[in-house]
């Protein structure tokens, strides 16, 4: 059966936020996986057929448990998932463009598709508090998430990615 597979990073609730939308637009158009960075592996990254990968920026990187869910896997599926779609969410402070060239670089190394141009949320939060504090992402932006599920979802469902 085919299944996209969203994996993400969250420690101030964004990510989570923007995962659990994508992964209700997905939901409608085919089996969808929705895993934290901590329990996704080489196993289920060869399950599924595509990717969206959701992570904070981090003092303009990816966070570090997503950089370690990609260390983990790298070489397990090396050349063993060629071809497959992904798309990537960034939750950012600032502009969050760094940390999208991170994921768009290892994704090229693994020789995936990218099937649209990363999603970056500002959250402007720039002061120690702010970035520290549980993030609340409005609905207008969810709905980008949902919808990216969604044609991410669909697109695979066609065989269109």
């Amino acid at each position: 059966m085919a299944e996209l597979l969203i994996v993400y990073h969250s420690r101030t609730g964004g990510s989570r936020q923007m995962a659990e939308a994508c992964a209700a637009g997905a939901q409608s158009e085919l089996a969808t996986t929705l895993l934290t960075a901590e329990a996704a592996g080489p196993e289920e990254l060869l399950r599924a057929i595509g990717y969206v990968f959701c992570c904070p920026e981090n003092l303009a990187a990816i966070s570090g448990v997503m950089k370690d869910f990609f260390d983990r896997c790298y070489y397990p599926v090396l050349e063993r998932i060629e071809g497959r779609a992904y798309a990537q969410m960034i939750c950012a402070g600032s502009d969050g463009q760094n940390a999208a060239r991170q994921v768009a670089r290892i994704a090229t190394g693994w020789r995936l598709k990218e099937v649209q141009p990363p999603l970056i949320l500002c959250t402007h939060a720039q002061t120690p508090e702010a970035i520290l504090a549980p993030k609340h992402i409005p609905q207008t932006d969810l709905n980008q998430c949902r919808d990216l599920g969604q044609a991410m979802g669909a697109g695979l469902a066609m065989g269109m990615f």
